[in-house]
């Protein structure tokens, strides 16, 4: 019995075989889902998905028909009970009892690139502060006589000079190459040598406010939002990408890892200038300005304590993560005007900085596609 084997492909390879269907005419139909949490050693869990159309057997007129559902043709009548929906808190997310992703395991940096060259995001061209990095061998530089490997257009160059010097190259359309000589200093040769790297890395600070008004899709938008950013700073920096977590609520505190970050929720009140003082703090206490570009992302709700002396103090405090700061986004997740956003715009930060600072403002009821956009506006 003959074996047919189908080879599954890579996630990027899929995109650009989707991306040949404009040329025959057609939509593409592969999106990029909500990706679900980053896991281990840079790996991301997301879901692609598609839609396929439909396709009709017959010549009914089916506009003036209402949307109808079919069932399947299996064992059992109308309204027998086939399976459960599991509630939030049984299984999670939607993933059943046991621990496994049922989506795609994809590395961070090359989920990035899809991301730059998909959502046409920008490529940072100047990363600003470097460090040295470990060094490097490479064949840079060369020496005549001796060494590793034999530069061939360069000896040639060099055995054509002798040669005209001495007078036996005269026509070099009638001369005869055998007839040269070849003065062994005359090779060249390409070395090792030992070459200093300076390297830029980032440090990324993702902030959110994990307070009761928080809970629930507000804190699922902000995350997403997140993780895509995460992924293309990775392409960016070439994996050189260090992260950061830090909630608040009335107060700000830092956790260690993302499912730290992604599932906690508190129910108390909201202080915003909590989280830009935490992280004013950190970073001049730690010295982590010297060798690292540094990038805040934060989201909220936008509800805050407000009055005049607290708004000139968190102008201050944001202006400051301004000064050491490559860029801060901030997400605000509300239908209304909110104090935080008053609090901007009054404190003329988003006009004085308006190349560092970025800000994007969608409802609760926002799509990924809307998510993906705001990605655009928060890093271009």
């Amino acid at each position: 019995m003959r074996t047919i084997y189908h080879p599954l492909l890579t996630l990027d390879e899929l995109l650009k075989m989707d991306e040949r269907r404009k040329n025959d005419g057609f939509y593409p139909r592969i999106k990029i889902g909500r990706i679900i949490r980053p896991g281990e050693r840079g790996k991301v869990v997301i879901f692609p998905t598609t839609i396929e159309e439909k396709f009709y057997h017959d010549n009914r007129d089916l506009s003036n028909e209402e949307d109808q559902t079919s069932g399947g043709s299996g064992e059992g009548e109308e309204g027998d009970v086939v399976g459960y929906i599991p509630e939030e808190g049984q299984g999670g997310q939607g993933r059943g009892s046991g621990s496994e992703d049922h989506g795609e395991g994809t590395d961070a940096y090359e989920l990035g690139k899809i991301l730059a060259e998909r959502l046409k995001l920008p490529n940072l061209k100047d990363k600003g502060r470097k460090h040295l990095a470990q060094p490097k061998y490479d064949l840079t530089d060369r020496n005549k006589g001796s060494g590793q490997i034999l530069d061939k257009k360069a000896t040639l160059k060099n055995v054509i000079r002798t040669n005209i010097a001495l007078g036996r190259l005269t026509d070099p359309a009638t001369a005869d190459m055998s007839e040269l000589i070849i003065n062994p200093r005359d090779k060249e040769y390409r070395i090792l040598s030992r070459e200093q790297q300076y390297e830029a890395q980032a440090l990324v600070f993702f902030g959110r406010d994990y307070s009761g008004s928080m809970v629930g899709q507000p804190s699922k938008a902000v995350v997403s939002q997140h993780l895509w950013i995460y992924c293309w700073l990775m392409y960016q920096y070439e994996r050189r990408v260090d992260t950061r977590f830090v909630l608040h609520d009335d107060a700000a505190k830092e956790v260690s890892t993302f499912e730290d970050y992604y599932r906690r929720a508190a129910s108390g009140g909201t202080t915003i200038l909590s989280l830009f003082k935490y992280i004013n703090d950190v970073v001049n206490n730690e010295n982590l300005a010297r060798d690292n570009n540094i990038y805040v992302f934060y989201g909220t709700d936008g509800d805050d304590v407000g009055g005049n002396d607290y708004s000139k103090v968190l102008a201050s405090e944001i202006e400051k993560m301004l000064g050491y700061s490559n860029r801060l986004g901030i997400t605000i997740v509300n239908h209304r005007t909110t104090s935080f956003g008053t609090n901007l715009e009054s404190s003329g930060l988003l006009t004085k900085y308006d190349q560092l600072i970025k800000v994007d403002s969608f409802d609760n009821t926002v799509t990924e596609e809307r998510l993906r956009e705001g990605v655009r506006k928060l890093v271009s």
